[in-house]
């Protein structure tokens, strides 16, 4: 089990300006919701973001702490259109 705040010190670790919201899905530890917002995302594919999460994880991931993932990764004006979308 690894705690939604080891997590985000995790990404932070890798993608030290993102913004991080870490949700635990189930209340086990090991399946979470992540929403991070980076500027280092800018340029690149979903996929590419992706993996630099993954990366960031990879500890967790291999080690089965971390059982599934859901991500949503935004650039920071990415993250503010779809903030102003919902509001």
């Amino acid at each position: 089990m690894i705690s939604p705040q080891h997590v985000e010190l995790m990404i932070k670790a890798e993608l030290p300006d993102a913004q991080v919201e870490v949700q635990d899905l189930t209340g086990g530890g090991d399946h979470y919701q992540v929403r991070v917002v980076s500027s280092q995302f800018a340029g690149k594919g979903l996929v590419q973001q992706h993996q630099l999460i993954y990366r960031a994880l990879q500890q967790a991931m291999s080690s089965e702490a971390i059982h599934a993932l859901a991500l949503k990764t935004y650039t920071p004006e990415a993250w503010q259109a779809t903030a102003a979308l919902s509001s």
